[in-house]
This record gives structure tokens, C-alpha cells and sequence, in this order.
């Protein structure tokens, strides 16, 4: 079963799936963030399992661990951990947000 939200992390700088980040997931409450969901790329870069099938609507970050995926592969970084804040509606059928990493810049949208 594929979760409500799920991600994908490409390697541009090496062509390839990014393997073993971590991701987290949170939601944003009156109290501060809390986790809803956890999850590591697989051997494709993807979590399709990070977190539950149905969410409210609301403020929610990923933070992917790119720190230790460089640090992993012996790769100086920028960026110690990658954090996407978006907004979810949760009437929406999914969340597909993935990200296009290098050593010293990112990029992410909303895919499908």
C-alpha cells in the first residue's frame, strides 16, 4: 500500500536513485512539529511507506538526511539535512514530493 505522502530522491550529481536517506515527515501543531511518519529510500531512492494512507489538511515538512548520505558516500555537502515545508489539503488523493540533489544544490516539486 502506498502512504498519502511518498518521495523519491535522484542523485544528480552522480546520475543515480539515492539509496539510504532518511526521511522524516511532521506535522506542524499549535505546539511545535510533530513526526507522522519515517522512512529510508530504497535501492530506487523511494519511500512509498512514509507514513499513514490518509492525513488532515495542514502544514507538514520532510526533512531528508543528505548529510549522512554524502558523509556515506565520502562526498563533502553543503547542506546537512534538506527540509521541504508544504501545505497538504487533505481531500487530495496523494503527495508525491521528490527531490533532485547534489553536493551543493537541490531542487524539489510536486510530483504525481
Amino acid at each position: 500500500m502506498t502512504s498519502f505522502v511518498t518521495t523519491h530522491v535522484l542523485d544528480a550529481a552522480r546520475g543515480v536513485p539515492a539509496a539510504g536517506v532518511a526521511v522524516t515527515l511532521e506535522r506542524l501543531e499549535d505546539d511545535g512539529w510533530h513526526a507522522v511518519g519515517t522512512g529510508v529510500t530504497d535501492d530506487d531512492g523511494r519511500i512509498r511507506d512514509l507514513g499513514p494512507d490518509a492525513l488532515p489538511s495542514g502544514t507538514y515538512r520532510l526533512t531528508f538526511a543528505v548529510g549522512d548520505y554524502f558523509a556515506a558516500a565520502g562526498t563533502e555537502t553543503f547542506y546537512p539535512e534538506v527540509a521541504v515545508t508544504c501545505r497538504i489539503d487533505g481531500e487530495q488523493e496523494h503527495y508525491h514530493v521528490p527531490i533532485l540533489l547534489s553536493p551543493f544544490a537541490y531542487s524539489t516539486y510536486r510530483g504525481s
